[in-house]
């Protein structure tokens, strides 16, 4: 099973202090905070970006178009979380380190899938959960369904199981996953200004297209 995330936090004036445990290599650069209301270490990642722990962490992201897969072996509670918003990239040269050039789904769903083997999971115990992809960029193309069809497309050509997933319609998500139980909170936001997500999946999309592996824009 995973082991423990973190010592008990001490608090000052009423903030936490927490000394976190280290990441596993490569991933030292992830912004990690303590979740009060969840009482563990939580890893934040951005468009491009993966997370694997093996310290019971919760690894948490919000969607638009762009899809996460959530991976993990069943049985050690080892796992990961990235976040794509293109599926494919042409340019080898697009592909870049561990944690922030997953930003395509074919690099993406590799990167994630040995660095749990990695840390010690084995491959006939990998469940997948997959998320995102929603139909918020107004164009022609519609990004969140390419995602949804690679994704799908990926996971038969590898044989991977997936256990349930929430995909596709018009909502950006909030996601929380927690790798050593496999237990995953999704949050539709219906209240948040679609125009907003809109102007910043463009302007990400826009980032990878001219800088796809030095961009370091936050969707959310």
């Amino acid at each position: 099973m995973a082991t423990p995330s973190t010592y008990e936090p001490k608090y000052s004036n009423g903030k936490a202090q927490v000394e976190f445990a280290p990441t596993l290599p490569g991933y030292e650069n992830i912004n990690r905070y303590w979740d009060n209301t969840r009482n563990r270490t939580a890893a934040k990642i951005m468009p491009g970006q993966c997370y694997v722990t093996i310290r019971g962490e919760l690894i948490t992201t919000v969607l638009g178009s762009c899809v996460s897969a959530c991976i993990r072996d069943a049985k050690l509670g080892i796992g990961g979380m990235n976040h794509f918003m293109l599926p494919h990239s042409d340019n080898p040269e697009n592909w870049g380190g561990i944690s922030s050039a997953a930003r395509y789904g074919s690099y993406a769903m590799e990167t994630l899938i040995n660095e749990v083997m990695k840390a010690g999971g084995t491959r006939r115990n990998l469940e997948v959960k997959a998320f995102g992809g929603g139909r918020i960029v107004n164009q022609m193309i519609d990004i969140g369904e390419q995602n949804i069809h690679f994704l799908m497309e990926y996971l038969k050509l590898e044989g991977m199981r997936l256990v349930s997933h929430d995909l596709g319609s018009v909502y950006p998500r909030k996601v929380v996953y927690y790798p050593d139980s496999g237990k995953v909170q999704v949050k539709r936001l219906r209240k948040l200004h679609n125009l907003t997500i809109l102007e910043r999946e463009n302007q990400y999309l826009h980032t990878i297209e001219e800088k796809p592996v030095q961009g370091d824009i936050e969707l959310f």
